[in-house]
Formats: structure tokens, C-alpha cells, sequence
């Protein structure tokens, strides 16, 4: 299927030429008919001479009506523009351009309708060049008669051209789907409506319903009155939601799928030029410059049309050609999205827009809004993964992906984060001398504590910190540790710790009290550093051995009748009880031996 809106001033018969196209009733409400004048959006399909499905949006023409006319071009590949011959060009044809141009469309095809009371082909060359000045460019025309169908078989050959250069959506695409229409079927519950741009939609698929992001389910899908299972884009869909109430949805609801789209209320954009800005007269107009403050300073207050949502922005120019955008509510956006601007006071689009980025960074700073503009014009609004991780440092990847950036391939990576290669040389330098000058200070500590590495190279996570160490940078423990350090202890602790060993060596089991210690100035640091160092064996709190105590003392105990008692192996230690009690506890510990019920011991 494809779907083409229609376009163009009121009562140039857009509805009648739909309606001999595909012998339905776009108009949908009494009150349209009655008034001879479609008012929201209409909807009707026909089959076309070589086989696909075109399915017609049909959008008001009157002024009054602009916003819902919006709504049924935002989500639109391609146009057909309606220009009648007994009129020509008209105010509404000219707006219509606006933002058609302002929305970058750039495939279109032009009816000159009521050719049987007219002479068409003035209106056909004075419309071909208007549109020639917009995005749309050169496209064929077509002369028509809604009414006696002079010319409808050109314009089906037109339309099957047209449809045939259309790009092909990506129907592996994530579902974003813009709400046009929301209504409740008495025994179904609530239906939506729109045009689905990419993706694929499957009964039973959960959803995400934004704003809010409430979880909704696919009961039913209908495409072009019948019911499907599936529905692949380019496609009119209608949607029956499980279990959501009608007043939770509306135009400007988006069907996404979750987890897939970030939501934002604050983006960064390029501003077009607007088409043809402030000339209502009938002569070809030209691109004027981006106006987005009437008061020419401060920000002004502007509607989003994006999808088929109209949101209330606060517009602050960064300069001529980019703006930050300050929502009234969250949009499920991505980079390279096209929207545009609408004035609601002069009812004119100023311009429209490219977004830039969805997580832009806060401007608090004395030149920050500048400095960013000038970041903004180097950006050309094509998704890059790599320019866009280069631009932001390190970014989480789901997030990446959400903003409909590419993943890029070959790039460093750790719990969930992507990293500039760049950014992570840098800061693995950083980390590098804050190592080397954390050992100098602290030449009894084992190392900087991970956390610390953390916070000070501005990692969002620890686990990142172990991308920054390269050759010269270890971690174990918990500590980031200079690799292959030959670090010895201190002069003091050294010969402290000489002192110590040489009396173990008479008494290996005679661990210092705690008075000899300190005598000696071992701490809790010093002694710390020194069993790190291997220089002593710590079997309990306070009680410190030379290297291997633990294996003499077994080799010794091994010696006694089994079981034996704490008596026996303190005496064949040679220790008290308070060095005697931690050894056994130490070798039960290590499954080494074990007590018995009556408190004896016995060696495994």
C-alpha cells in the first residue's frame, strides 16, 4: 500500500476527485457534507492500473482548518496537490505549500481539477511554478474533471507513477505510530487510526502509548476495512487497544514500541527557510529568511506540528539557521525528524525544522548558546554514530539507538556504554598520573580505591574505569593499582618489620603483643602494607606471623597423637593461648582439621 495526502485551497475539489478516484465518501461527518467543505481528516483507497493499493488522506482546505490539515500531512510520504482550473492559485494553495515545503516533501503530483468549465492549462502552468520553488520541485500534472471524469485515467497512470518512485520503508523499522483519529466501537473498546510510516504492527504486540508511556496491547488490526494480523508500512491502520480507556488517547498520541524512543520536552533544531513568508499575492514567491521572534529578541512561543501532534514550543534562536525548542509536553522524537513551526498569532509558518538532538546539553554558561550554535551548523542532520559519540564522549547505546542513531561498529564499550575513543585516551591519561601520584602519597595503600578512579575521570559507572587502564594500570581488589609496581615498603616499616621477623625466627609462634608494636611504629597501616608486601602472615586481628607459619604449625600438629587438645598444641607450638586458639581456628578455616563434640581436635 502507499498513502498520498491531498493538498490545496478550500472547494478546489480535493474530496470530489478522491471521491470519483476510488467511488468512496472521504467526508466523514454529517456536517461536512451539509456544508459541502471538509473539516477534519478523510480517508478512502482505490486500486491503481498496475496493481498496488494508494490510500488518500484528505485534509481540509479551509484556513480555519489548517491544524487538521497538518495533522493529515505530517505523517505522509508524498502529495496530491489540487489547484482548480476556474481559480488558479489561492491563499490556501500558498499555505498549503508552506508546509508542505516546511516538512521537506518532495514527491508530489499536481491535479488541475473542474478542467470541463475552464480552459486548465493557465492555472496548470501558474501552480506548476509556484510548486517548482518548494521542496517538490518539478511534478507532473495531471488535468481533471471530478465531474465527468475526463482525465481520472491519466491521473491513475500519474498516480501509479508516482507511487512507483516512492522510497521503500524499512518494515523492520521501530513502530511510531502518530495518532490521527480515536474512537470507541461499542463490543471492541477504543480504535485508533493513523499512517504507519515504518515498521511492522502484529496482533497481540505491546505498545507504548505516549505521552505517558503507558503499556497498551493490539487487539485487532484493520487495513483498508478488513481485518489482517499483521500490517506492514506504508500503510492506513486502524488499531484496537486492549483495556485503554478513549480519553487516554487523541491526535498527537503516538503508538511507539517500547523502550525504542526517547521523549523529550527540549531539542535542538535547523530552521529552514520559510516558503513564500508574508506574500499572499499570486506571484511565485522565493525562501525568505527563518523567523521565529516577532519581538526580535527573547524566545517566542510557537506550535510544533510534528505527526499529527500540535504542541506549544518555546522557540529560542541559537542564530539565524538553529534554535533550542522548549516543549509543552514530551514527543517521541528522533534526530532527522521534519517538522515545522506555526505562528498561532499571524497563523503563518515561520520556518521548519530538522531536529538536531533530543538530549541536548543545558546552556548556563556565558556563551554556552554560541558555543552550541556553532556546534549545531557542523551537524548535518544525517544520523552518524560515530560523529554523534565523538560530539557527546560516551552515551549509553540503547539511548543512541532511541535518538535513531546507527549503533557504530568497532568502538570502545562496557556495561551498556559506547566511548569516543579519544575521550577514553584522554581520560585514561588523566587516570594514569592520578595513580602514579596517589602511590607517592599513599605509599602504604594498596592502590586508589575503584570509586575514586570513578568520580575522578568523570565515568558514569565503574565498570567503565577498567576501558582506561591499558598497559600501565591494573585493578584488583577493588583498587586501581600501577602495573607491575616493584613499589617496596617504606624505609621505617621495612626495618620494623626486620626486627619482628628476626625474633619469629627464634619463636616463630610468639607474635608480638600489641605494646611491641608499637614500639616499633607498626600500625594498622604499616601492618597492612607489610602482609600485602608478604613480609608477614596476619592469622587473626593483632596476631602477626612470619610467611609460612601456617604451614610449620601444620607439619607440627601433624606430630601429636590425634585427637589432641588445645594444651598439646599450644605446648608443641611453643605459644600462649591467644596465638594457639586463632592457628587452630584458621586451620579449621581451610578444612585443614576440625573440633570434636568432647573439644578435641584432630587433624583432616
Amino acid at each position: 500500500m502507499h498513502v498520498v495526502a491531498t493538498a490545496g485551497h478550500v472547494d478546489h475539489g480535493k474530496s470530489t476527485l478522491v471521491r470519483a478516484l476510488t467511488g468512496m465518501e472521504p467526508d466523514r461527518w454529517a456536517e461536512e457534507r451539509r456544508r459541502g467543505m471538509t473539516i477534519d481528516l478523510g480517508f478512502a483507497w482505490t486500486t491503481l492500473p498496475t496493481g498496488p493499493t494508494v490510500a488518500f488522506v484528505d485534509v481540509p482546505g479551509h484556513e480555519r482548518f489548517v491544524p487538521n490539515m497538518l495533522a493529515g500531512i505530517g505523517p505522509v510520504p508524498a502529495v496530491l496537490f489540487v489547484v482548480a482550473a476556474d481559480e488558479g492559485w489561492m491563499p490556501q494553495s500558498a499555505e498549503h505549500l508552506e508546509a508542505l515545503h516546511a516538512l521537506g516533501v518532495r514527491h508530489g503530483l499536481l491535479a488541475v481539477t473542474r478542467s470541463d468549465l475552464l480552459d486548465p492549462v493557465l492555472a496548470r502552468d501558474e501552480a506548476l511554478e509556484h510548486l517548482a520553488e518548494s521542496t517538490l520541485g518539478r511534478i507532473p500534472a495531471v488535468c481533471v474533471s471530478g465531474t465527468t471524469g475526463a482525465g481520472l485515467a491519466e491521473l491513475r497512470a500519474a498516480l501509479d507513477d508516482l507511487v512507483a518512485r516512492l522510497p521503500a520503508p524499512d518494515v523492520n523499522a521501530d513502530v511510531r505510530l502518530w495518532v490521527d483519529r480515536a474512537f470507541t466501537i461499542r463490543g471492541a473498546g477504543t480504535v485508533v487510526t493513523g499512517t504507519l510510516a515504518a515498521g511492522t504492527l502484529h496482533v497481540g504486540d505491546e505498545l507504548e502509548l505516549a505521552p505517558g508511556g503507558r503499556r497498551v496491547v493490539v487487539r485487532g488490526l484493520q487495513s483498508l476495512g478488513a481485518p489482517a494480523d499483521s500490517v506492514p508500512a506504508v500503510a492506513r491502520v486502524a488499531v484496537n487497544l486492549r483495556g485503554v480507556p478513549r480519553e487516554s488517547v487523541h491526535r498527537g498520541a503516538a503508538l511507539l514500541t517500547p523502550a525504542k524512543f526517547l521523549l523529550t520536552r527540549t531539542l535542538d533544531v535547523r530552521l529552514s527557510p520559510s516558503f513564500r513568508h508574508g506574500d499572499t499575492s499570486g506571484s511565485p514567491g522565493t525562501a525568505s529568511p527563518c523567523y521565529v521572534s516577532p519581538s526580535g529578541k527573547g524566545a517566542a512561543v510557537m506550535v510544533l506540528h510534528v505527526g499529527t501532534a500540535a504542541v506549544a514550543a518555546r522557540v529560542r534562536p541559537l542564530r539565524a539557521d538553529s534554535a533550542r525548542l522548549t516543549l509543552a509536553q514530551p514527543l517521541p522524537l528522533r534526530i532527522g525528524d521534519r517538522a515545522l513551526l506555526r505562528d498561532p498569532g499571524t497563523r503563518r509558518i515561520p520556518a521548519g525544522i530538522t531536529v538536531l538532538d533530543v538530549r541536548p546539553p543545558a546552556l548556563r554558561r556565558r556563551g554556552a548558546a554560541a558555543a552550541r550554535a556553532a556546534e549545531l551548523s557542523a551537524i548535518d542532520a544525517t544520523p552518524d554514530g560515530i560523529a554523534e559519540l565523538r560530539r557527546r564522549g560516551l552515551v549509553r547505546r540503547e539511548e543512541l539507538i532511541a535518538m535513531g542513531v546507527p549503533e557504530p561498529v568497532g568502538v570502545p564499550h562496557a556495561a551498556g556504554w559506547l566511548v569516543d575513543p579519544s575521550l577514553l585516551a584522554q581520560r585514561a591519561s588523566t587516570l594514569a598520573d592520578a595513580v602514579a601520584a596517589h602511590a607517592t602519597a599513599n605509599p602504604l595503600e594498596p592502590g586508589m580505591p575503584l570509586e575514586t578512579a570513578r568520580q575522578l575521570t568523570g565515568m558514569p559507572d565503574a565498570r567503565l574505569v577498567e576501558l582506561l587502564l591499558g598497559q600501565q594500570l591494573s585493578v584488583a581488589d577493588g583498587r586501581v593499582h600501577i602495573t607491575g609496581s616493584a613499589r617496596g615498603l617504606p624505609e621505617a616499616v621495612r626495618n620494623a618489620v626486620s626486627e619482628i621477623r628476626k625474633e619469629l625466627a627464634r619463636r616463630p609462634f610468639a607474635a608480638p603483643e600489641a605494646h611491641r608494636l608499637a614500639e616499633l611504629g607498626l600500625g594498622a597501616k604499616q601492618l597492612a602494607a607489610a602482609v600485602r608486601a608478604g613480609e608477614l602472615l596476619k592469622i587473626a586481628e593483632g596476631i602477626y606471623l612470619a610467611p609460612g607459619a601456617d604451614g610449620d604449625a601444620l607439619r607440627r600438629l601433624r606430630r601429636l597423637p590425634s585427637p589432641f587438645t588445645l594444651s598439646q598444641a599450644r605446648q608443641a607450638l611453643d605459644t600462649t593461648r591467644r596465638v594457639a586458639v586463632p592457628i587452630m581456628e584458621l586451620l579449621a578455616r581451610r578444612g585443614m582439621s576440625r573440633q570434636r563434640p568432647d573439644g578435641t581436635h584432630e587433624l583432616v
